[in-house]
């Protein structure tokens, strides 16, 4: 058994700008980041496994208020909470997803239990719901998701066509995680609400395989956030992992290529974040800002916000 491991995250990307932000919210993000990179590091270093700390580390993102997750999720258009996630394991391709859930505190737990106790990959609705209080997950009400700034970003849009996607004035919010363990085996994980004011029952790239969230041990671990209709016509998670398996492009060659080429060209603004099995980590992002943070083995946390 081979002792190196790492872990990478994010907590979405958009116009996140310097001179908008104090000190104090600042240090909370980053903190809030630390957390979530300690939780996955703390179980990659028991030996647990890469799906154990993607799914670790987006829970704890999703139990914070300043990420568009979970708890700190947006609101739709008719004022109600949908989430979103997938989890994906690169040894054997095994993947769960969930869409459109709502009063579920940790959606990305209930997507690996998709893999884990059906034969499906993907489950939304109301067939997720029933699935989910089959398995005695506890349903949570909707004050639970209630946070003042996401209420009042709704409320600027209430009425109208308009939608906004998170952070600052052009907000993209989505949370993941991506990480290799001591077994040489990699996986990914995504969450999200959404955008607020988005027409009830829309779908983004966060729970589809392939474009929000993508893993194989043979190439790359991918977890992205951005505006998800690109990130779905551009197939952005698989469409690194090929790159790397029918091209030979490295991991950072090929993430920069779809971040900042494909998806550049076709207006489509965000980031991702990557790893292989052999501990290479690239984020990668064409927005102003990302938040981001990286561990390894040797304990040494690292995150970051601005480009």
């Amino acid at each position: 058994m081979r002792q190196k491991f790492g872990l990478a995250i994010h907590g979405g990307a958009g116009t996140i700008l310097q001179s908008a932000m104090n000190g104090e919210k600042e240090l909370a993000y980053k903190t809030a980041l630390t957390d979530a990179l300690r939780a996955g590091y703390d179980a990659l270093s028991k030996g647990q496994s890469s799906l154990d700390a993607v799914e670790l580390a987006v829970n704890s993102l999703e139990n914070c208020p300043l990420f568009n997750a979970g708890k700190g999720a947006v609101f739709t258009a008719n004022g109600k909470f949908e989430l979103d996630a997938s989890i994906m394991c690169g040894k054997e391709l095994k993947a769960g997803a969930v869409s459109g859930i709502s009063n579920i505190a940790n959606p990305i737990s209930l997507a690996r239990k998709v893999f884990e106790k059906t034969p499906h990959v993907f489950m939304a609705g109301e067939g997720a719901m029933e699935f989910a209080k089959s398995l005695g997950i506890p349903l949570e009400s909707d004050a639970y998701f209630f946070t003042q700034q996401r209420y009042d970003q709704w409320q600027a849009l209430k009425g109208t066509s308009e939608i906004s996607l998170d952070h600052a004035a052009k907000p993209i919010g989505t949370v993941g995680a991506v990480a290799y363990d001591m077994q040489g085996n990699i996986a990914a994980a995504t969450s999200t609400g959404g955008m607020t004011n988005k027409q009830f029952g829309r779908v983004g790239d966060t729970p589809m395989v392939g474009a929000g969230t993508y893993a194989n041990n043979k190439t790359c671990a991918v977890s992205a956030t951005g505006h998800g209709e690109y990130f779905i016509r551009a197939v952005v998670a698989y469409d690194v992992s090929c790159l790397m398996e029918y091209a030979g492009l490295t991991l950072a060659d090929a993430c920069n290529k779809v971040v900042k080429d494909k998806l550049v060209k076709m207006g489509g603004e965000g980031g991702i974040i990557g790893l292989n099995a052999a501990g290479e980590i690239c984020l990668s992002f064409n927005s102003e800002g990302m938040y981001r943070g990286t561990v390894r083995e040797d304990g040494d946390f690292f995150t970051a916000i601005y480009k």
